[in-house]
């Protein structure tokens, strides 16, 4: 379950950054349904045979309920500062150098710490990754794998 969530907050946090809206019911919305898909992708990864349909279930429910959150805390500043030090932190840190934020005006706060980067099966150049959020001083941790895109760009995996 830890694993599940560990997932599932990564993909959250890293796909909070694309639903850019100001409006609070909207990000909430958002972040939900953002929440939900990544966390049944992460069940999917997760659960096996006759557990698979379980985990899926399970990782839609923590998805979203995490996605709810993120979504109603994050401001469109906080989503902006999380996609810069995240793009900026992939392209350029060494392994294991964190790469923080802060947002002054919501008090919101995070960290990416990148690892050693390699070349996946189809031949992309990829590396995983630790990322934080702290919003209203509880903090938030989860791992992703992100990928360089043809125009340079690093693309959220999982």
């Amino acid at each position: 379950m830890k694993k599940l969530m560990a997932l599932a907050t990564a993909g959250l946090m890293s796909l909070s950054v694309a639903a850019c809206s100001s409006d609070a019911g909207q990000k909430e919305q958002v972040g939900t349904l953002l929440g939900a898909g990544v966390g049944a992708l992460a069940g999917s990864k997760i659960g096996g045979g006759g557990g698979r349909d379980i985990a899926i279930a399970a990782g839609a429910l923590l998805g979203a309920g995490l996605g709810n959150q993120i979504g109603k805390s994050l401001d469109r500043a906080d989503r902006l500062a999380i996609q810069q030090t995240t793009q900026r932190s992939l392209e350029s840190a060494p392994s294991g150098q964190t790469t923080s934020w802060t947002n002054p005006d919501s008090g919101n706060s995070g960290t990416v710490t990148p690892q050693p980067a390699y070349t996946n099966a189809s031949g992309q150049y990829c590396r995983e990754f630790q990322q934080t959020i702290t919003v209203g001083g509880e903090q938030q941790s989860g791992y992703g794998t992100a990928c360089r895109q043809p125009d340079g760009s690093w693309e959220i995996k999982s």
